[in-house]
């Protein structure tokens, strides 16, 4: 496993990190805990260090399992978690007033809830599910991670950037109180390439790249055909014509990386980590087969200068979260 600085610290995280949503069971369809736990425990054995977690996946489910993984481990982990807005709204709306969404009592009150879900003492990391950087002046957002650093509970602080909006955060940024950003990073997303990943590099502020499969597409194994169960968020986010369009792109990416990569997937992960901005990917993992295929495609490297900008043509603007 390949290791780096997370953020101006000496502390070392996991390249590849472990997205915590799906096995929260919350709008993914067909997690089992027994599976979860199993991959928990085998990335843990790969090297993973880092593990993402939120409140809002299965309201607690997903950081109780974490908790009990690392428990039964023996082992250190490096866990972020995240504080909804008091809301619960994503975005964050430009209408929406700092005191309606993180007052400072909501923050500490969804942090400590989150430490008695993990059975910890602190969070390594907490961050703003949502963030509108309208609220980068308030002082009581500011007040809130002094005083939990202060008393322990919270190493680093972070904010999610919301979907697609790389560049709604660096005010806050500027503040020198935010140690990462958590933000959507993918061979169609190229988006925090234009702005936020130098903000980053020149303030050793972190980047945790999420949604790197494009919620699957950059897997290779959506097709026109795919069918979701019926809860599943999915349904909507590749509704109507998508399926169509996203296997179209994907096989004219693969067409573009096939002679040094065994498929999309592998590629996808490897276009994220050839960017030194980049603090750790964060893809989902719910089975023990998907996680060694990240391990092992993230241990490659770096694709090559030619490939990275064969990849620039494949940027594609959309939000089908909206």
């Amino acid at each position: 496993m390949v290791y780096k600085n997370f953020a101006k610290s000496n502390e070392q995280v996991s390249l590849l990190g472990f997205g915590c949503w799906g096995i929260g069971k919350s709008m993914w369809i067909g997690a089992e805990d027994s599976e979860s736990k199993k991959a928990l425990h085998k990335a843990i054995e790969q090297g993973v260090t880092l593990f993402d977690t939120a409140y809002v996946y299965g309201m607690g489910h997903s950081e109780k399992l974490v908790g009990e993984v690392e428990k039964e481990s023996g082992k250190h982990l490096f866990v972020a978690s995240k504080i909804p807005s008091k809301k619960y709204e994503w975005p964050a709306k430009d209408s929406s007033l700092f005191s309606e969404s993180f007052p400072k009592n909501h923050i500490i009150e969804i942090t400590e809830n989150s430490l008695r879900n993990l059975k910890r003492d602190y969070l390594d990391l907490q961050q703003f599910h949502v963030w509108n950087d309208k609220w980068a002046k308030e002082d009581e957002w500011k007040e809130a991670i002094y005083q939990l650093k202060k008393e322990g509970k919270v190493r680093f602080f972070g904010i999610s950037i919301n979907d697609h909006q790389p560049w709604n955060g660096i005010e806050a940024g500027k503040t020198g109180l935010i140690d990462s950003f958590q933000v959507i990073f993918n061979i169609f997303d190229q988006s925090p390439t234009d702005q936020l990943f130098s903000f980053c590099e020149e303030n050793n502020i972190a980047i945790l790249a999420r949604v790197p499969f494009d919620e699957g597409s950059l897997t290779g194994n959506i097709t026109p055909d795919t069918i979701f169960p019926k809860e599943d968020f999915r349904n909507q986010y590749f509704g109507g014509s998508r399926k169509k369009e996203v296997h179209e792109r994907v096989l004219k990416i693969y067409e573009d990386v096939k002679d040094e990569t065994e498929n999309v997937a592998e590629a996808a992960l490897r276009y994220i980590t050839s960017f030194n901005a980049v603090t750790s990917v964060i893809p989902g993992m719910r089975s023990e087969r998907n996680l060694l295929a990240n391990c092992k495609a993230v241990e490659k490297g770096k694709l090559s200068g030619a490939a990275l900008e064969k990849l620039k043509a494949h940027r594609w603007v959309r939000n089908f979260y909206a």
